[in-house]
């Protein structure tokens, strides 16, 4: 059997549509293509340098209330989607929505971006994953603001109705609690995970997206 992969080369605008246009799942609902297509150009240059190493990316569109699925994993050898999950944000960046980033130590607020996943461990809340942010001044304080990939009882569908909306974490996308040892074996190890949301400093700052 020949696993198809996704090249550098075959990076155009309608090849990215292409692919999206193939992604399947059972029951899951797709990303929007805007921001699947800021992540796979991203994830393309990363891959080229050899940033990230496996086929497989996270997308998460904080553009989208909290209280829907608004993150993906994504493996790109198959084109599909593995996981479509409930995710928080920093209890600064916003309520319902997240509407202000930040890359500061104790702002307690989320950094968009895209990161490279690291090693797993056992902390606070379980085993958890580290993260490295992979753009200057935007989200590069990642490892040392102990922003990762954890479990959290607040990121739940219960949660949500007892208060009317998700739980917000201290910066961490924070993930459910049921799903967490899963989606972490999925993506550790130098897989890539972006964080999307229509910010044109973003745009300006990073050289990751055009």
């Amino acid at each position: 059997m020949i696993i198809k992969t996704h090249q550098l080369s075959d990076f155009t605008e309608p090849s990215i549509e292409e692919i999206y246009n193939k992604l399947h799942s059972v029951n899951y609902d797709l990303p929007k293509l805007e921001s699947f297509k800021k992540a796979l150009e991203g994830f393309y240059k990363l891959k080229a340098q050899g940033v990230v190493s496996k086929n497989i990316i996270t997308l998460i569109d904080f553009s989208m209330s909290a209280n829907v699925k608004r993150l993906w994993v994504i493996d790109l050898d198959t084109d599909v989607i593995l996981y479509h999950s409930l995710v928080a944000h920093g209890r600064n960046t916003g309520g319902e929505f997240a509407n202000s980033f930040s890359n500061a130590p104790e702002s307690y607020k989320s950094s968009l971006g895209f990161y490279v996943t690291g090693e797993v461990y056992n902390g606070k809340h379980g085993k958890s994953l580290k993260l490295d942010g992979l753009e200057k001044g935007i989200n590069d304080n990642a490892r040392g603001r102990a922003v990762v990939v954890h479990g959290a009882d607040y990121v739940s569908d219960a949660f949500i109705h007892n208060n009317k909306r998700l739980g917000r974490s201290l910066g961490c996308p924070a993930i459910p609690v049921e799903i967490t040892e899963e989606l972490i074996r999925t993506i550790k190890d130098k897989s890539c995970l972006f964080i999307y949301y229509p910010s044109e400093s973003y745009q300006h700052l990073s050289k990751l997206v055009s």
